[in-house]
């Protein structure tokens, strides 16, 4: 299970085995910024995270997160599809922009907001290095994302100035195309046996394309660093596997708006077993939530933290391509539910990685895996 290990381990530790900034594979990118804001002549919405949208992409990380990597240059592609939806009527103060007439209110919102990525494309190239570093294996690694992305939205706010009351209703769907925020990696891996150990750090660039007046966008409109840790159990003989990975997000003010998300908690995980050594098959899944208010004199929703939480199938084959490259095919899918402030529905990763194989072994055979 050395060659496997190879390939798999690299797409779900750095790739994405994971699941993608946020992949942005993402969100970190792909922050389904889909799901932006609602916006009633304005940019600023009833949110948990600015727009609904996490620097972080729930499901990031899975199978294999700790498992170390063979030495060298790698690739991951990664097609990334969404389908999210929030609505209900919610108590919130905020800012409404009427003309040039911005003023606070308290009311009620009524609405139904759909996003899609259809699909966002996620390129990472990556390095191992042969070198230890504090004992462990030093990899960097650079997201970049290209897609397009919707945000429909219809709403009715209702509400008074202090005076008479009104309502005002508004359907909108916006579109965007291009590139999204660079996504920088690294991370350290320690091998005990079955036992693996990673930590990691990464963070968010805003190189990609965002406008604070629309509600469809690739970048996320502000900077961000993560940081966390995974374990992973993998035993190549019996084909058993389980890992977790934890991380927490730093989000920095977006200048555009004023408005700072607060500090995010994920988890992801992933379970899988190993059919053969080429196929493999488990389950994935995450818990997000947002530990601390949102804030800034952009902010008029006050502390509005949110939640989701995912899990689904997954599969995966490895593709046997020389002595010294081999690939990987992972799709896998997740269903959301349990959401709060933030908008939830399902999502799908199709990932194909290459990666060096394991020096001095040849292609792996699909004959079925001894587990005595």
């Amino acid at each position: 299970m050395k060659v496997a290990r190879g390939a798999l381990s690299w797409f779900f530790t750095e790739g994405f085995g994971r699941s993608f900034v946020s992949l942005k594979f993402a969100a970190r990118v792909f922050a389904i910024p889909v799901v932006a804001a609602i916006v009633l002549s304005t940019a600023n919405s009833s949110r948990a995270d600015e727009g609904g949208v996490s620097f972080w992409v729930p499901g990031f990380f899975g199978s294999l997160a700790a498992t170390p990597q063979v030495p060298g240059f790698s690739l991951a592609n990664v097609f990334y599809y969404n389908q999210v939806s929030a609505g209900g009527n919610v108590a919130f103060a905020r800012q409404v922009s009427a003309g040039n007439i911005n003023v606070n209110f308290n009311g009620n919102l009524n609405a139904s907001i759909h996003g899609s990525a259809e699909p966002l494309y996620l390129a990472i190239p990556g390095y191992t290095f042969a070198t230890p570093v504090f004992g462990g294996q030093f990899n960097v690694s650079l997201g970049v994302p290209y897609g397009r992305i919707q945000a429909s939205v219809d709403a009715v706010i209702s509400g008074s100035f202090g005076g008479p009351g009104f309502t005002v209703g508004r359907s909108l769907t916006e579109t965007a195309s291009g590139f999204g925020d660079l996504l920088p990696m690294a991370s350290l891996r320690w091998n005990f046996g079955v036992h693996n150990f990673m930590t990691y750090l990464t963070g968010n660039l805003t190189t990609g394309v965002y406008h604070s007046q629309s509600i469809a966008n690739l970048g996320i409109g502000h900077n961000a660093i993560d940081g966390g840790g995974a374990y992973t159990y993998f035993d190549p003989k019996a084909g058993h596997e389980f890992s977790a990975t934890l991380g927490f997000t730093y989000n920095f003010e977006n200048t555009n708006t004023n408005y700072q998300n607060g500090i995010d908690m994920h988890l992801d995980w992933g379970a899988s077993q190993f059919l053969t050594k080429q196929w493999q098959i488990g389950v994935v899944g995450y818990w997000y939530q947002q530990l601390s208010c949102d804030s800034g004199s952009g902010d008029r929703v006050g502390c509005f933290e949110s939640r989701v939480v995912g899990v689904g199938p997954q599969i995966g084959y490895i593709i046997p391509i020389s002595k010294e490259w081999q690939g990987y095919v992972n799709l896998k899918g997740y269903g959301e539910f349990a959401g709060q402030n933030r908008p939830d529905g399902w999502n799908a990763w199709l990932t194909f990685a290459i990666s060096p194989a394991a020096p001095g072994e040849a292609p792996p055979s699909a004959r079925r895996m001894v587990t005595k």
